[in-house]
């Protein structure tokens, strides 16, 4: 039995935050990503630049130096536009909420070129026949192309979520009481640092765990024709 020396409470509450540091940024970060994919897929040449520009900056920087730079950079931008209005306190903006918007932000750089890829991999035939019969383009992408995007979108969606996960280790380096950042601090307490790695590494592995149970009933869920090939097996099989 692995001895926690008290910890194991803290441990918990960490893993808790961790999980619902990764959920918002993971709402968050599908918004961005839908926002980038439309604006990349529209006709409006500033939108398809300003989508560019963001995807090509993302994922061209360290996810560290993005988390720094959000989580220091919104702290100044927040102290002037306070001091501007005539508030001259300090602002303590906390580390929760930069680093969702952070760990949102690189996601949705990800997760837009994924939705743009599964948006062009469906029929263009599709957008010429919901237009036939006098659909605009917003409810032909939203009665038709969204849901058979997700089919497609769904496993690279998924890959980028177990990598969100592990991501959320970095919002400890700026401060977060977060799974990384609670075992850290305990190893050092006790000077045992690579238990509690292991213990923080097993946490990890359970939640990955979950998540990939929840990636493969998602596509199950969305992909009716997989369904239907699964029950005419098993009836031929009969």
């Amino acid at each position: 039995m692995i001895e926690l020396h008290g910890y194991g409470n803290l441990i918990l509450q960490g893993s808790w935050l961790t999980v619902k540091l990764g959920l918002t940024s993971l709402i968050v970060g599908l918004i961005f990503g839908l926002l980038g994919a439309t604006a990349k897929l529209s006709n409006i040449w500033i939108l398809q630049k300003i989508a560019q520009i963001y995807t090509t900056v993302v994922r061209g920087v360290p996810e560290l130096l993005v988390v720094f730079a959000i989580y220091f950079g919104g702290g100044i931008i927040i102290s002037a536009i306070a001091k501007s209005m005539g508030y001259h306190q300090r602002i303590d903006i906390g580390s929760f909420w930069p680093g969702v918007v952070a760990l949102s932000f690189m996601f949705g750089a990800y997760a837009t070129e994924v939705f743009r890829m599964a948006v062009q991999a469906l029929p263009k035939g599709q957008w010429e026949s919901c237009q036939s019969l006098g659909m605009s383009r917003f409810q032909t992408f939203w009665r038709i192309i969204l849901p058979q995007m997700w089919v497609v979108a769904l496993p690279g969606l998924g890959n980028l979520t177990l990598v969100l996960l592990k991501d959320t280790a970095l919002i400890s380096l700026i401060g977060l009481h977060e799974l990384t950042y609670v075992t850290s601090r305990a190893g050092q307490t006790t000077q045992e640092p690579f238990t509690f790695a292991m213990v923080a590494a097993l946490m990890y592995l359970i939640l990955s765990a979950v998540i990939t149970a929840l990636i493969g009933a998602g596509e199950w869920y969305v992909n009716p024709s997989a369904r239907y090939a699964k029950k005419l097996h098993k009836g031929a099989k009969i």
